[in-house]
């Protein structure tokens, strides 16, 4: 008998990235090489079947991604410190530890219920229950050295307002760090419901954004802006020359080339003085 899954309807999408990530680890052209993924598959009691490779070679390339923008940091700041924001079953940190960064994986009690099953804290990595909208993780973070905080695949599960009062939040306690998140255009959301990865959840997106540089207004300054078609380099390179076709023909079209994957330096305006 595997693992039970106990997960409130957007932690549940935590299950198709790791579902992807399994399947991609034993493929001969593997992007990610993520055994880990494949042994918490094989361990947990859910159907993943039900979510096809067409639903979750997506988060594979997003994954890619999000590596890249994590080890061009690394190359610039080998010492400094991760933080990874509704981290799911991710394990990024394994991957991508190069032996010196600090690194805080921060989800809900739920999520990290099941992650500590599979995932102990170590050294130089912690795990802490937590919310991206809650400020309690904030007081973990070493603030005087480099930082960078991601976002993968949450932001857009919640309203627009909550997204941007997070945001601003954030920009303020972090300035001069690096922020990246992804974000999907509005014909992205309007799409969803005509998509087949939803048919089995009940998580649905509500945020959109269609132009990234536009959240200026809550303290983050766009510094790169990435989609499928247009990658980094370092995620490109892990790709096949087929996929990378792929990826450049679907970039044509307006719903994927609204998804985008964005590095933002914190840049609140100062307090008006009294």
């Amino acid at each position: 008998m595997g693992e039970q899954v106990s997960l409130g309807d957007v932690q549940e999408t935590l299950l198709i990235p790791l579902y992807g990530r399994a399947q991609d680890a034993r493929r001969r052209t593997s992007i990610l090489h993520d055994e880990r993924a494949a042994e918490m598959v094989e361990q947990i009691d859910y159907d993943f079947a039900k979510h096809r490779r067409s639903n979750t070679a997506g988060s594979v390339l997003r994954a890619s991604i999000f590596d890249a923008i994590v080890t061009d940091f690394l190359a610039d700041h080998p010492d400094g410190t991760v933080v990874d924001l509704g981290c799911g079953l991710s394990t990024r940190f394994e991957r991508l530890d190069n032996g010196r960064v600090t690194w805080l994986d921060v989800d809900l009690d739920d999520v990290m219920a099941l992650r500590r099953k599979f995932i102990a804290d170590g050294e130089r990595y912690t795990q802490r229950v937590g919310s991206i909208h809650e400020t309690d993780w904030y007081s973990a973070i070493d603030r005087d050295r480099p930082v960078l905080l991601i976002s993968e695949a949450v932001l857009m599960y919640f309203p627009e307002d909550r997204v941007k009062q997070t945001l601003r939040s954030i920009a303020s306690a972090f300035p001069g760090a690096l922020f990246a998140f992804d974000t999907a255009g509005q014909g992205m959301v309007d799409m969803q419901d005509k998509t087949k990865v939803y048919d089995q959840l009940s998580a649905r997106f509500y945020w959109a954004c269609d132009d990234p540089a536009e959240l200026s207004d809550c303290g983050l300054k766009l510094i790169a802006s990435y989609n499928f078609a247009h990658p980094p380099a370092a995620a490109r390179q892990t790709w096949s020359t087929s996929m990378r076709l792929f990826t450049s023909a679907m970039g044509r079209f307006p719903v994927p080339k609204s998804y985008r994957f964005n590095v933002f330096e914190c840049v609140p305006e100062p307090a008006t003085p009294n």
